[in-house]
């Protein structure tokens, strides 16, 4: 499928989420994994300045920062794309979707980063206290500064969506080029219903986030281990979302049969079923370790087959 032309971004299939950069996972880590997925052509990472500023004694762009040390060392950003975020981050006061908010953040990630452009700026949720033209018209005046290249959005409803594509077509700003949602096999209306007709009409890829539902589509929980106490937030998380339902084990199950007839992780067949549907340009996922990174990087090049997607569709449909 040939990405939105809009988006105007070549990159790999697989974007790397940075959400556990300086988290869960220190430099060292960071790096091999930053290291094996560009070395297998991956050039597309995501963070935010929010990350990691949930965990006590961080201030939010901790992810930013670990992904600037890479870039530094490696000698600068030449063929990786990054996509980070604004208007999320309340401990270092950019909380909201203000120009001033807008302008100051995105000057503190560049530096963080260490770059000169940010390739996908995003919105990180939506600010209805702010005038759109406001709140737009900062983000066209990066565009038209050179220090960001293209525009997104993420966490907007559709009539939101609607009314930003307008705006930014009545004021002469720059474009939406990518929505930023969460959407995999176990959470599809949300986007289906209604933002992905949003964004056919209007040339603007998809980069869904929660590619693999917290975890839980990379075929790692059954039935009987959710029973268990497991200490983990993130594993927590995702048990008290998904594990009540019926419909995500009918899904696993559909899931791993088609790994184990193609000989790959079910992490891998969720993505392809993911990359696969319309207006998708890249999923993201994030991996704390090589190995983690390994069961991603299969999905690349897999096309399901027709009943394979049948098969997939069936099972998840609400």
């Amino acid at each position: 499928m040939s990405a939105p032309a809009s988006s105007a971004l070549d990159v790999h299939p697989l974007c790397l989420g940075g959400n556990v950069f300086g988290w869960t996972a220190d430099d060292a880590a960071s790096f091999a994994v930053l290291d094996r997925y560009t070395g297998a052509g991956g050039n597309f990472v995501d963070t935010a300045d929010v990350y990691s500023a949930w965990v006590p004694g961080h201030e939010g762009g901790e992810s930013e920062a670990v992904i600037g040390r890479w870039l530094a060392q490696r000698g600068g950003a030449d063929g990786v794309q990054i996509a980070t975020k604004v208007g999320m981050n309340a401990a270092s006061g950019f909380h909201n979707l203000k120009p001033e908010t807008v302008t100051a953040a995105c000057d503190a990630s560049l530096e963080r980063l260490g770059v000169e452009r940010i390739d996908l700026y995003y919105a990180h949720r939506d600010d209805t206290d702010v005038p759109l033209e406001e709140s737009l018209g900062a983000f066209d005046a990066l565009v038209k500064a050179g220090k960001v290249a293209h525009i997104g959005v993420s966490n907007v409803p559709p009539d939101r969506l609607r009314e930003m594509v307008a705006v930014t077509k009545a004021e002469g700003y720059a474009p939406i080029a990518a929505l930023q949602p969460a959407y995999n096999l176990l959470d599809r209306a949300g986007f289906e219903d209604e933002l992905q007709a949003i964004c056919a009409e209007n040339d603007i890829a998809c980069v869904p986030y929660y590619g693999l539902a917290m975890g839980f589509l990379t075929g790692k929980y059954t039935q009987e281990s959710v029973a268990a106490d497991i200490d983990s937030p993130r594993a927590k998380g995702a048990i008290k979302t998904y594990a009540g339902n019926e419909r995500t084990w009918v899904t696993l199950d559909a899931l791993r049969v088609i790994a184990a007839e193609r000989s790959v992780p079910v992490a891998a067949v969720a993505l392809a079923w993911l990359h696969g549907r319309d207006t998708v340009l890249a999923p993201i996922a994030s991996a704390r370790t090589v190995e983690q990174l390994d069961d991603l990087l299969p999905f690349v090049g897999l096309e399901l087959t027709a009943d394979e997607v049948a098969a997939l569709d069936a099972a998840s449909a609400a």
